[in-house]
């Protein structure tokens, strides 16, 4: 008996290559719920808190990791419905920094239909993990996004 396994086509990101027009670190900036954020990541880890301070706090980071370290710092104070709310805080942002930047959404859409996958060893909720397992939710959150900028420049 053979077997044969169609392998589908995929793009490789990874959330924390600044230089990738699709990372949540890339230096893409955008207005989004009243403020101006460096990038995903500042837009991200600043959800995280109610407090306008350690929102302040994460957004005046001078780089991504930056703002990841000041919203781990500060973990205790993390909203109660972060776990609930944080694909669709991811989503917003990266939907948002598409709309800001046509050289993003042009990425984006220039992967088709290939499966994005975050390549990350070490994150099995928005990467695929060491072994391949992982939920991959950065990639499903970027095809998502694809799919509604396809949607968009259908109608327009």
């Amino acid at each position: 008996m053979i077997f044969s396994f169609k392998q589908e086509p995929t793009v490789y990101v990874s959330r924390g290559d600044p230089t990738h027009l699709l990372a949540a670190f890339s230096r893409h900036g955008f207005e989004l719920d009243g403020a101006e954020w460096p990038s995903v990541e500042h837009y991200y880890q600043g959800m995280k808190f109610e407090d306008d301070a350690l929102r302040e706090a994460v957004r005046g980071a001078p780089d991504p990791n930056e703002a990841r370290e000041v919203a781990k710092r500060h973990q205790g104070a993390v909203r109660g419905d972060w776990r609930r709310v944080r694909e669709t805080v991811m989503t917003r942002g990266v939907y948002i920094k598409s709309r800001a930047h046509p050289e993003v959404a042009r990425a984006l859409l220039a992967t088709g239909s290939d499966k994005i996958v975050e390549n990350s060893q070490y994150d099995y909720f928005w990467g695929c993990g060491r072994d391949g397992r992982g939920e991959n939710r950065y990639g499903k959150v970027l095809m998502a996004v694809r799919d509604k900028l396809r949607e968009l420049e259908e109608v327009g």
